[in-house]
């Protein structure tokens, strides 16, 4: 069962988007140096479809994307959920922040609209970071993946 720490409206998450970043527990990854090491616990609140659609029913008109940030424990899952975001509110857009390498076996792409991948490599930095090992998608037809990582860096 995916289980939520705590959730916020965001706007530097997902370019161009007002997102409702939900924060997931029970993180497997344990990347040395993480911002986020309190959601390596298998703590919080059950997020199951009716959890979810109450708190897109609350910010859903106030905001563009929902993104689940992290649930690398239940990938299946977290791909099941967005797929309940985009049925309820078909405008919204989805993403999923993993810290995984790549997709892993069985999520589609097309569940979301845009996926980031790559473990935190402190050393490299975040998204924002010319050499980050870190990269956003943007999902396309067919499951195409696009790389946009280069949209969080600021021009001079």
């Amino acid at each position: 069962m995916v289980k939520y720490h705590n959730f916020d409206v965001v706007f530097a998450e997902i370019p161009d988007e007002v997102t409702l970043a939900i924060n997931l527990t029970n993180c497997p990854n344990r990347c040395p140096g993480c911002h986020s090491p309190h959601l390596r616990a298998d703590g919080g609140e059950p997020l199951d479809d009716g959890g979810l659609l109450a708190l897109l029913g609350k910010y859903a008109r106030s905001v563009t994307c929902v993104c689940f940030m992290g649930g690398d424990a239940e990938p299946q899952e977290v791909a099941r959920l967005a797929r309940v975001a985009k049925r309820a509110f078909p405008a919204l857009r989805t993403g999923w922040y993993s810290g995984r390498e790549r997709l892993p076996e069985g999520v589609a792409a097309e569940a979301f609209d845009y996926v980031k991948l790559g473990s935190w490599i402190e050393k490299r930095g975040p998204l924002t970071a010319p050499g980050t090992n870190q990269r956003l998608y943007r999902v396309g037809a067919g499951g195409t993946m696009t790389d946009i990582t280069e949209r969080f860096r600021r021009s001079s």
